[in-house]
């Protein structure tokens, strides 16, 4: 008779209870054999039970019998089908600790897959189409090759479900993951094509050589995140009035291709948003000190995309984040209480926009001349003094030349004659702006 190999899904140790500590046994082998678990909530005593058995990433205590005969028959009895829109887990809620326990028994007992290993490089990792996962703290697991959505390339093949699929196919095989903190957790290769992340935490996550084609990542914060060449952002959403802009600082792009992101939707980042708003997520009234440091963070975000977004030939793209930096960085400096700077950084934005804006830099010198021009006839139509009333057009002449410093005069007035003040303070108003306006187009075009 052949003897039945032990399942890993059902092989299971003892659990502690009061009976078992009070009566020894005299067969010490079988305590070897079935270790005594922790108490379901000792947190700390699971932390060290999984490092001693090699699996550090798992934090939850283990399921019971019934759920795991729940999981492994929903795996052994259903079979993907992406027409009818038919996979292991849709529709099933699924805990952290669920999870961990289709890590540890992935294929047979093979485990999670090692992304560094290339021997695991054509594993397919674990199946969570159509699965809801939302609000669950998956930080630290190792997800690499995860299964999230339709595959929409395979290497060495032309086969492409997620193009072939329809848009409710795509819909139904993708993952809700909206809220989830998967910060540091190992995704690379894993495929997240429409797949629902709205809210997530992806701090320093490693995403090299992910799939997100058209995946939501709606107020998803990405800190710190890890992508490479291979990693497909393709027609993904960052913004929506729901859940707010993703969230970039400090992320390390690689050579991904920003250009399949559609970045006119995103008006404003996840950390702009945050930094702009005065109270908590509790009602509280932020702390000076909080709201300095989350537009510093606003400002370096907004910078550090528009560097790489240049870098890549999006330079009108590049120059918009650029310009919300500016807008930024002049609220930090009234959050670190420089009134001078603040108030030259209000001029310079109203001048020219810091110099993405040439259009308001033009109507602002209409209008100082316009308003100059019309000065001159009130002045000279109204004083007795005038001898001789100047028309419209020699008031603009008079208006044009004062502004860049090159008035002329009659030579019966005098240095005191109210037209002659007029020119001297528009040019005056002349100097300052076009100092502003060579600043300004100088800091942005040379100062990069």
């Amino acid at each position: 008779m052949s003897q039945q190999k032990p399942n890993p899904a059902r092989s299971k140790p003892r659990r502690a209870t009061a009976q078992s500590k009070a009566i020894p046994s005299n067969r010490p082998e079988m305590q070897k054999q079935l270790p005594v678990l922790p108490a379901p909530d000792d947190r700390e005593g699971w932390r060290i039970y999984w490092e001693e058995h090699q699996q550090p990433w798992r934090t939850e205590p283990e399921i019971d019998e019934q759920r795991q005969s729940f999981l492994a028959e929903r795996l052994s009895t259903i079979t993907p089908n992406i027409e009818r829109g038919v996979y292991p887990f849709k529709g099933i809620r699924l805990k952290r600790a669920d999870l961990e326990w289709l890590l540890a028994t992935h294929e047979g007992g093979r485990g999670p897959i090692d992304w560094h290993d290339p021997n695991q490089q054509e594993r397919q990792g674990v199946d969570l189409r159509g699965a809801y996962l939302q609000g669950e703290d998956l930080r630290e697991l190792p997800l690499a090759h995860l299964r999230g959505g339709l595959l929409n390339w395979s290497k060495g093949s032309s086969k492409d479900e997620w193009l072939a699929a329809t848009p409710d196919q795509r819909e139904s095989s993708a993952v809700h993951l909206e809220g989830v903190n998967l910060a540091y957790t190992h995704l690379e290769g894993a495929i997240l094509c429409s797949a629902h992340l709205e809210g997530a935490r992806l701090h320093s996550s490693h995403l090299e050589g992910a799939r997100l084609r058209e995946a939501h990542l709606e107020g998803t914060g990405m800190n710190g995140a890890y992508f490479d060449r291979a990693t497909n952002l393709f027609g993904v959403y960052l913004s929506d009035e729901t859940h707010g802009s993703v969230t970039l600082a400090d992320v390390r792009w690689g050579e991904v291709n920003l250009s399949w992101i559609d970045w006119s939707k995103v008006k404003a980042l996840g950390n702009e948003r945050r930094a702009r708003q005065r109270k908590t997520q509790e009602g509280l009234v932020k702390d000076p000190p909080i709201r300095l440091a989350q537009y510093l963070r606003a400002v370096r975000e907004n910078r550090r995309l528009a560097v790489i977004l240049r870098e890549q030939g999006l330079t009108e793209e590049a120059d918009y984040y650029a310009y919300r930096a500016q807008n930024l960085q002049r609220w930090v400096l009234w959050h670190q209480r420089k009134p001078l700077k603040h108030f030259a950084s209000w001029v310079l934005w109203g001048l020219a926009g810091y110099g993405y804006k040439p259009l308001r830099s033009l109507l602002i010198y209409l209008v100082v001349l316009i308003s100059f021009a019309t000065s001159y006839l009130i002045v000279t139509h109204t004083l007795q003094s005038q001898s001789s009333p100047l028309t419209w057009y020699e008031a603009l002449v008079l208006s044009v030349s004062s502004f860049h410093g090159r008035g002329f005069f009659q030579s019966t007035q005098s240095l005191g004659d109210p037209v002659t003040v007029l020119a001297a303070l528009e040019a005056i108003f002349g100097l300052l702006i076009e100092i502003s306006f060579i600043a300004t187009f100088t800091q942005r075009f040379f100062g990069r």
